[in-house]
């Protein structure tokens, strides 16, 4: 009963604080337009300046600017209090101000007659004098040691950056850290500008309380003598009280505020606060207050001079020098603490790290587009693609596991494929990538270089030129689309290797959640998981899905007492999903305009699978390199024609010729005879060994 009632209180206790401050705000314009009595501008004025004390103690007591990251908004907030509550306060002065000086309330009288003896002239003095501290020293120092320090941070971004994934890769530090790093230090510059901004609201907020001073005299003027028939001099005295009153109400809370931020933006980050540091840094040298209290000891001793108070403020500190000359070292220079030697840790399996199936390492200027704590967007692209090879190959693959390198150039990014380098390129961050794709219509300014997926010509353009770009043809992409690209060709290129034993077992656990018979039947009784895997790896080598995984297993289950060799049952398995494979070549077509090989040459290479090596051993060298070069003109033809390269061979060369070609010419597809379906018409446009 308790729990529940202390969690409903924690509700509505962090309901009102969230509610507070759009319901100040509120207030704060609302009295800009409603008349607000006498005794509710006492409560605002001393709200007011209980703000402005609070803080003040809270920078004091701040040990670095991002402790207190909420002031710019505080000052802003502030400042827009102070102006509703001269706006008011004027109203009340202008209305009320010839039935006596408490016509405005307590708190404007009080200001107006204790703190300046109610002398008009003596109150002007003040308040201008106030005026010029807050908008000429305090305000405008802090706002250049504002704006000074967000350039100095900006610049400095890249090393700090570059320190960070220093110690990461050291191990000094762990992933949460380095975010955490990372964050701060991009705080730091947000807030920094910030106050550079904000500051300029003091500024103006000075500037406006010496014209709502100005306008109310004169008002006040022309009210008392016009409508209440006052004569000058009353007039002068009464409504110009009441408006220096009104000035120094607002202004010294002002000034408080205005000192808080140049304590904020002027301290350097310590472990202690304002108090502790002076403690410790100005009044800790024994020999500088012993030295200042012998000049106003001579200075004392000279006859006109305020002898008592110099010769006291001497005796103080020659005092306090003397205690801390006696003060023993330990006690000001505390000795280091020497830890103890800890016995060395045998080493364990803890310390073997295992490598990452599939990773990606960027360079520091890109580690925005990864990092999850500044909604990197290539974080989203890489969950899309992950998922896109799923729907598409027919398996989930290893998680790409992302880590900032240092060695990298700050553009430059790595695929890593189990702990090895296989692919690399640089990426800009805020450019884009414009594709040449081979019929452009114009050129364009910027760096000139490769796409890092396909290898097409391309240039890094500025993003007012994307538009241009697009007109001209050009494909045109992001950093983070370009990495995309690339991570997603080489897991399509490499999809073989991302189905290891632990993603096979789980695609069969997958499939055995609705066929459960159906995968009890296959492993362990007929096949081993590492022939089924071996199946699986030889078929997306090959460039074919496994998304038809119940025909898989419905093959490898029929012929699995009697085959057992891999590359047979592979063969069986592209039999059965032969129509997958075709319609994957050719998704819109039943006619297949294929390349095929020339009669004598099928015979010869039918006779060395048939012999007793079968491979290509026996294959006379001469014949080999003519069928290499002819396989690759017959495909650049075949992509000109925008045609799918399609080799078409008897079922007994497929795996011969597959494995032979696709050395030299990576895009030809080597089908069977046995593959092709009934319902499919062949039309041969190439004989390959005709030149033979």
């Amino acid at each position: 009963m308790n729990n529940t009632y202390d969690l409903k209180w924690l509700i509505g206790a962090s309901g009102l604080r969230t509610a507070a401050i759009p319901l100040l705000i509120i207030m704060i314009l609302t009295m800009m337009i409603l008349p607000v009595p006498p005794f509710l501008l006492d409560l605002l004025f001393t709200f007011n300046i209980a703000i402005a004390i609070i803080v003040l103690l809270v920078s004091l007591y701040t040990l670095k600017p991002l402790d207190f990251a909420v002031f710019p908004t505080v000052l802003l907030l502030t400042t827009l209090l102070r102006l509703s509550l001269n706006v008011a306060s004027t109203r009340v002065v202008l209305l009320h101000g010839h039935t006596g000086p408490d016509a405005a309330g307590k708190v404007i009288e009080a200001f107006g007659q204790f703190l300046v003896g109610g002398n008009y002239a003596v109150g002007l003095v003040v308040f201008f004098i106030l005026v010029v501290i807050n908008f000429v020293v305090i305000t405008k120092g802090a706002g250049r040691i504002a704006e000074v320090s967000a350039r100095f941070t900006l610049d400095a971004m890249p090393g700090k950056q570059m320190a960070i994934d220093a110690d990461l890769n050291a191990g000094l530090i762990g992933e949460d850290e380095a975010r955490r790093r990372r964050r701060e230090t991009a705080q730091e510059a947000e807030f920094y500008g910030a106050m550079d901004g904000a500051s300029k609201f003091v500024r103006g907020d000075a500037v406006a309380g010496i014209i709502i001073l100005l306008v109310n005299i004169v008002g006040g003027l022309v009210v008392g003598m016009a409508q209440h028939d006052l004569d000058f001099a009353t007039a002068a005295k009464v409504y110009t009280l009441l408006t220096i009153g009104d000035g120094l109400v607002a202004q010294i809370p002002a000034l408080v505020i205005s000192t808080a931020a140049g304590i904020v933006v002027s301290r350097v980050g310590s472990d202690h606060d304002i108090g502790d540091q002076l403690a410790t840094q100005l009044f800790s040298k024994s020999q500088a207050l012993t030295i200042t209290a012998a000049i106003l000891a001579i200075m004392g001793l000279i006859p006109g001079m305020p002898n008592f108070s110099f010769l006291l403020l001497a005796t103080l500190l020659g005092g306090g020098g003397y205690l801390i000359a006696k003060r023993p070292l330990a006690a000001e220079i505390p000795a280091p603490e020497i830890p103890s030697a800890s016995p060395a840790v045998e080493a364990s399996w803890n310390d073997v790290v295992a490598v990452d199936t599939l990773g990606l390492e960027v360079g520091y200027r890109l580690i925005p587009l990864v990092d999850k704590e500044q909604a990197g967007e290539l974080l989203k692209r890489i969950k899309g693609l992950r998922k896109k090879f799923a729907v598409d190959l027919g398996f989930l693959p290893p998680a790409v596991h992302i880590r900032d390198n240092l060695e990298l150039r700050p553009n430059g990014y790595l695929l890593m494929l189990k702990g090895v380098e296989i692919g690399r390129g640089e990426a800009y961050s805020g450019m884009y990538l414009a594709i040449n794709p081979g019929h452009v219509n114009g050129a364009l300014p910027g760096a000139v270089t490769r796409d890092p997926a396909f290898g097409l010509p391309a240039v890094w353009v500025e993003a007012a030129l994307r538009e241009q770009a697009q007109t001209f043809g050009y494909t045109v992409a992001d950093a983070g689309t370009v990495i995309a690209t690339h991570l997603n060709h080489v897991m399509q290129t490499h999809a073989s290797e991302l189905l290891g034993r632990q993603e096979t077992q789980q695609l069969l656990d997958h499939i055995g959640r609705d066929s459960p018979k159906l995968i009890e039947d296959l492993t362990p009784k007929l096949l081993p998981l590492g022939t089924v895997q071996k199946v699986l790896q030889r078929l997306l080598d090959e460039g074919v899905h496994i998304r038809d995984m119940r025909t898989i297993i419905e093959v490898l289950v029929e012929h699995g007492a009697k085959v057992q060799d891999a590359g047979d049952l592979t063969a069986l398995v592209r039999v059965a999903l032969g129509r997958a494979i075709v319609k994957q070549l050719y998704p819109t077509s039943n006619e297949l305009q294929v390349m095929a090989l020339e009669p004598g040459l099928e015979r010869i290479l039918l006779q060395a699978v048939h012999s007793k090596t079968g491979d290509a051993t026996g294959i006379e060298p001469g014949l080999v390199d003519t069928l290499m070069r002819e396989a690759g003109t017959a495909t650049a033809q075949q992509e000109r024609l925008g045609l799918p390269s399609v080799l078409l061979v008897p079922a007994e060369l497929r795996v011969l010729l597959a494995r032979f070609l696709r050395r030299a010419v990576s895009q030809i597809k080597v089908i069977a005879h046995s593959e092709v379906p009934d319902t499919c018409t062949i039309k041969v446009t190439t004989l390959l060994g005709s030149g033979a």
